[in-house]
């Protein structure tokens, strides 16, 4: 009993098992199939959306529109945004004034090299054919000016004014036409100046350019200060600074004092006739030409005779020349001074001698 008891104890709790394990089954089967209908009706709700969402964002681009942003954590669906054209956008922000479009400058920087040497090369090219240029201009200009007959003296556009039967035109006409076929730039007027000077009896010159070509010389020729006459009657005219006139011919010699010498070139080179050389030719004009005789037997002896004996007047030497002049002037003009006296020594001025 007991085994059987056992036995059917054993077998009831088997067959109660049996239900609660076919039951436990089949609510597990439930489960599954629940859920999966779940995850279908899920990937359905999902697959709905994204219709409706195609369908919404084809609906706003049909209308023009652009889709609004989702709210947060709401979906959004990647096709339904707007995507930018930034070329064009470029293109029509880089537009110009007359709506064609620039393209943004892109540097090629080897090309940029070349253009830049290829510019240097240009601008020393330039520079070189300037200065070729002034180079040439300057050659040009300047045989132009001082080679070329352009500017070139004259022979005969050469005028002397002021010469006498003394100094002759033809003297002066030698020295300034040793510079004629020179350019008058190359010409010195003070050169020419300086050789006038030296021809006996000229006491001064000028020398003005007259362009284009002429030359126009001003001399202040004096007459002889003095004539030297030795004792075989010849006379030989000299000047202030003992030089030897030019001879001239049949030409009247009255109001030159004259100074007889034995010898011409010896008496020039003495100290006394240097002497009575100074004192003639600081007498004015109308006392030289009252002279008719100078002595001089040394140098502070000088004395001249005035119409041919009407005066003599003892100057000594040729020191205080203007208060002799200024004292003889005095005397011989004033006849209550001179009285019938004849001679006047003022070899010592501030204190004359009346004889």
């Amino acid at each position: 009993m007991v085994g059987s008891a056992g036995s059917n104890g054993t077998g009831v709790s088997a067959g109660s098992g049996g239900p609660r394990s076919s039951r436990s089954a089949r609510s597990e089967s439930d489960d599954a199939r629940s859920h999966g209908v779940g995850r279908r009706s899920a990937s359905s709700r999902t697959r709905s959306a994204r219709s409706a969402s195609s369908d919404f964002g084809k609906g706003d681009a049909s209308e023009g529109k652009k889709p609004s942003r989702s709210a947060s954590g709401a979906f959004v669906d990647a096709r339904a945004l707007s995507s930018k054209d930034y070329v064009a956008s470029t293109l029509e922000e880089s537009a110009g004034p007359l709506g064609v479009s620039s393209r943004p400058k892109v540097v090629d920087f080897v090309q940029r090299s070349k253009e830049r040497r290829k510019a240097s090369r240009r601008v020393i090219a330039l520079r070189v054919l300037i200065a070729v240029a002034v180079v040439c201009a300057a050659v040009g200009l300047t045989w132009l000016l001082f080679f070329s007959s352009l500017l070139q003296l004259r022979t005969s556009d050469i005028t002397v004014e002021g010469a006498n039967e003394w100094v002759s035109e033809s003297q002066v006409l030698q020295i300034a036409g040793e510079q004629a076929d020179k350019s008058l730039l190359l010409v010195s007027s003070d050169e020419v100046v300086s050789q006038i000077k030296e021809i006996p009896g000229v006491t001064s010159a000028t020398a003005t350019k007259r362009f284009p070509h002429g030359l126009l010389v001003e001399i202040e020729a004096q007459k002889p200060v003095a004539m030297l006459k030795t004792s075989d009657g010849s006379m030989t005219a000299v000047d202030s600074q003992g030089r030897v006139l030019n001879s001239v011919e049949d030409v009247s010699v009255d109001g030159i004092p004259v100074i007889e010498v034995e010898d011409v070139e010896a008496s020039l080179n003495t100290q006394a006739i240097k002497e009575a050389l100074k004192i003639l030719a600081a007498l004015p004009e109308s006392m030289r030409q009252s002279v008719t005789s100078v002595t001089a037997e040394t140098r502070d002896s000088v004395t001249t005779t005035l119409n041919d004996g009407e005066r003599v007047i003892v100057w000594g030497d040729s020191s205080d020349l203007e208060l002799k002049k200024a004292v003889v002037d005095k005397i011989i003009n004033d006849p209550n001074v001179i009285g019938d006296k004849k001679q006047v020594d003022v070899s010592a001025p501030l204190k004359p001698i009346i004889k």
